[in-house]
């Protein structure tokens, strides 16, 4: 990043004020036990990826969490998961620290979840998740996933999402320091979170191409609320202290984009995706992708008169994961966004990124 590259700037782990460290890690690892169909995870590697809960992998390091994860597929058609967790180490952070929401000052040690994908026949499935993160919000999941086959080669999939978020502890309270700042868009003046979100989104596929179209309507009551500790500082419990770099977890739905996240109050956001499959022509493990996503009617801040906010983005994705030899399971993705807005409502500058991320994975057993 170069000598006063990191203000305002978590992709990176900050040296001295103002600077981007030249390096930093960090390790984990978890302890698995697996009786039948049930498995317990142990550890402090923890990289949950559920409706409720998704880790995030796009920075310098994945996000890791610690505490305890347990997945049960003893009933036939049906996978039950619960867990706690305690802590996290963020995508730009070497140590581990307490989880968030944004604008939040404060953090929370505890963050527990429960629930299930029941597969009601081999083409529809539905799925019910709880999440409560302790002073801070509890939040009620729906999805049901349908894919119809309408012939060997051609289906066409239904995805329906639905969340409720509503208040938790210090946050229901109004203390300092546990408001919640509705992603930059209008929230509530004592920083309570109260939101529903539902998404729908419809796939064709046929061959090795397919089209996707969707919309996400947000609640005018405040912006999707989810895990995301970007606010927190080095210094606990005060706004002035330098950030340490703990950005936020993905969230479940497609608008999670390269850029931002089309998740402030009121807004909707329509969008559609064309990706194609290379294996169809010889050429298997790389895929590639084009989407846009248009957002309006986002809700202006409080005290504010300039209007609505508006923002569209444009990705463009390549991914690569070589298939066999010596290198197998060696991945590469390029990435690319461009991003505008009326940067109103709190919505971001013009901006474009692009991205490169190379990565490896090795089954030992």
């Amino acid at each position: 990043g170069g000598d006063n590259k990191h203000t305002a700037n978590n992709s990176f782990f900050p040296g001295k004020a103002g600077d981007a460290d030249d390096a930093f890690s960090g390790a984990g690892a978890n302890a698995k036990v697996k009786i039948s169909k049930t498995e317990l995870k142990l550890g402090n590697a923890l990289a949950p990826n559920l409706p409720i809960l998704v880790a995030n992998d796009g920075r310098v390091a994945p996000q890791m969490f610690s505490g305890g994860q347990i997945t049960s597929k003893d009933i036939d058609n049906l996978t039950l998961t619960a867990g706690q967790l305690g802590q996290q180490r963020a995508r730009a952070s070497s140590n581990y620290a307490g989880m968030s929401v944004n604008g939040a000052y404060r953090d929370s040690n505890k963050f527990t979840f429960a629930g299930g994908d029941w597969k009601v026949t081999k083409d529809l499935t539905l799925q019910y998740y709880y999440a409560n993160l302790e002073d801070f919000y509890k939040q009620n999941f729906l999805g049901l996933l349908h894919v119809y086959q309408i012939d060997k080669d051609q289906s066409f999939k239904t995805d329906l999402r639905w969340f409720n978020t509503t208040s938790d502890g210090a946050n229901a309270d109004h203390k300092a320091g546990y408001g919640f700042n509705g992603n930059g868009g209008y929230q509530r003046a004592d920083g309570e979170i109260d939101n529903t979100m539902g998404i729908a989104m419809f796939t064709y596929t046929i061959g090795g191409h397919s089209i996707m179209v969707g919309h996400q309507r947000i609640s005018d009551s405040g912006g999707f609320s989810y895990m995301n500790s970007g606010s927190m500082t080095e210094g606990k419990g005060t706004t002035s202290a330098f950030a340490t770099g703990n950005g936020g977890v993905s969230f479940y739905s497609f608008t999670d984009s390269l850029v931002s996240g089309f998740n402030k109050a009121g807004e909707n956001t329509t969008f559609g995706q064309y990706s194609y499959d290379f294996a169809r022509l010889g050429v298997p493990g790389l895929k590639a992708s084009a989407a846009y996503l248009s957002g309006k009617d986002a809700r202006e801040r409080i005290g504010a008169t300039n209007g609505t906010g508006s923002e569209h983005e444009t990705d463009l994705r390549v991914d690569y994961v070589v298939q066999s030899g010596p290198l197998k399971g060696f991945g590469t993705t390029l990435r690319q966004g461009y991003f505008n807005s009326n940067e109103k409502a709190g919505m971001s500058q013009k901006q474009n990124q692009t991205r490169l991320i190379f990565n490896y994975t090795y089954n030992f057993f």
